[in-house]
């Protein structure tokens, strides 16, 4: 059935982009055919996907840039920023530490596995150990960008966000003469969200193209040989999101996992069908506020997360570690697992949310601990890609609950348009990806009604301010 999208002046308009994913959908299932049925022609379909990924990406920064100035800027104190920072870095630090542990348990379960390495698999793990060499202070560094500019150009998600921080911080304190600045930003970022409403219908040729490739790359050789840690890590991850994941949505926010997530529905196709989480950043920012998040919190929260909250990552860093010292026949000792456990705590905070970094943070890790494992890397790289989809699909729903998590501890989420979004009263504006009623930016302010939630109480936070567009 065509659902009805909101539209200006209280019209109603078709929504047509159920259409767009039921393609998606088709492009996932003949990607699948053509990898298998002809694996040379579905290796050479990779750039299709690698296109649709890199038109994502392109978008990311600037979405990014308008949601952060937008809610910091709108924001009366400093000091909220700062508080909503801290607590999500906080619960960042403690969700990875226990997908670490979890990762730690499960692996310690599974059946051990001896394989043979070969000189191709040697090779591959030596590679994938010559590219995680980064320190940590590379990584504090590099959040600085070259020029304020060269944040957008590069495509850096943290150099993005120091960027906005800065601006939405200098609006904040010039007051009243930056409104029309605050504005025009908010119109920027309809602009930016409408062009990505327009790249998201290319989504089933990149779909296509890049299910195609990774089967046609794997084949079924490797997914018999490597299936006990594929199985295992797919188990250990749906265990984390609907257990570890729904138990704290449940008792913090009062929501049901199953129907957040049924919300974030397409997103998870689209991450399935490009292997990457960041594909559906800019679609999660817009879903978070759409659902009743404040900006501030939605600003902050999601790009931090998704550089600090990589819980798939975690699971896999541990889960990875152990099985390839088991292939190998020389198993790590448990005071060599609690130490890989504190150094992968810090070294998952540097992987970026795309295929391949969590490939380069293990080789890493083994390389400090056990440096005689790291070649045994070579025996899971045929099956990365698959083991990514797990992991991109568990740090996005990882970061989509600490959203409305840090929402709900900071009182900067609006429980009543929750309830209403996530039954279906108040549909996803999938044209625009932005609420039409409201101004952009804040460059017009509800009525006091709309403004106070149940028994007077403001739900952005208590100070009055709507800080989200649309709502």
């Amino acid at each position: 059935m065509t659902t009805q999208a909101p539209s200006q002046g209280g019209r109603t308009r078709r929504d047509r982009t159920h259409y767009l994913y039921i393609a998606v959908i088709v492009a996932v299932i003949a990607g699948i055919l053509v990898g298998f049925a002809a694996p040379g022609v579905a290796v050479e379909l990779k750039p299709l996907g690698t296109g649709f990924v890199s038109l994502i990406k392109m978008m990311i920064s600037p979405i990014i840039f308008c949601t952060i100035v937008l809610g910091v800027g709108s924001v009366r104190k400093a000091a909220k920023v700062g508080a909503v920072g801290g607590l999500a870095l906080g619960y960042f630090m403690v969700m990875s530490t226990v997908a670490l542990a979890i990762g730690l348990v499960v692996g310690n379960m599974l059946p051990g596995v001896e394989l043979h390495l070969s000189e191709a698999a040697r090779d591959a793990g030596t590679a994938q150990a010559a590219g995680a060499s980064e320190s940590t202070v590379d990584f504090l560094l590099g959040i600085i960008p070259a020029t304020m500019v060269s944040a957008f150009t590069e495509g850096e998600v943290l150099q993005t966000l120091l960027i906005a921080l800065l601006v939405g911080f200098a609006l904040q304190a010039m007051g009243s003469v930056g409104e029309p600045v605050i504005r025009g930003i908010g119109h920027i970022q309809r602009l930016v969200f409408r062009v990505l409403a327009m790249i998201m219908w290319v989504a089933p040729v990149g779909a296509f193209g890049a299910i195609a490739a990774v089967v046609g790359e794997t084949g079924m050789d490797a997914l018999k040989s490597l299936a006990v840690i594929m199985i295992g890590f797919y188990a250990t991850c749906v265990v984390f999101v609907f257990v570890v994941l729904g138990l704290l949505l449940r008792v913090v926010a009062g929501l049901n996992i199953f129907t957040f997530l049924k919300y974030l529905g397409r997103e998870f196709l689209l991450i399935v069908s490009t292997s990457s989480s960041e594909s559906a950043l800019p679609r999660l920012i817009a879903k978070m506020e759409h659902l009743g998040v404040s900006k501030p919190v939605v600003g902050i929260t999601v790009p931090t997360g998704y550089s600090f909250n990589l819980d798939g990552t975690a699971i896999y860093l541990t889960m990875a570690s152990l099985f390839v010292a088991q292939a190998l026949g020389d198993p790590l000792s448990v005071g060599q697992q609690i130490s890989l456990l504190v150094f992968m705590i810090i070294a998952s905070k540097g992987a970026a949310g795309v295929t391949g970094a969590g490939l380069a943070t293990l080789a890493g890790g083994l390389q400090s601990h056990r440096p005689d494992l790291v070649d045994g890397v070579g025996l899971i790289v045929g099956i990365d890609r698959f083991m990514s989809e797990a992991r991109a699909l568990t740090n996005f729903a990882g970061n989509a609950v600490a959203t409305v998590l840090v929402g709900t501890w900071t009182k900067e989420i609006d429980r009543a348009r929750v309830d209403e979004v996530l039954s279906g009263k108040i549909p996803f504006d999938e044209q625009t990806f932005v609420d039409d009623h409201g101004a952009p930016g804040g460059a017009e302010q509800p009525s006091e009604a709309a403004q106070t939630g149940p028994g007077g109480e403001h739900p952005g936070g208590g100070d009055g301010t709507k800080e989200r567009v649309g709502v």
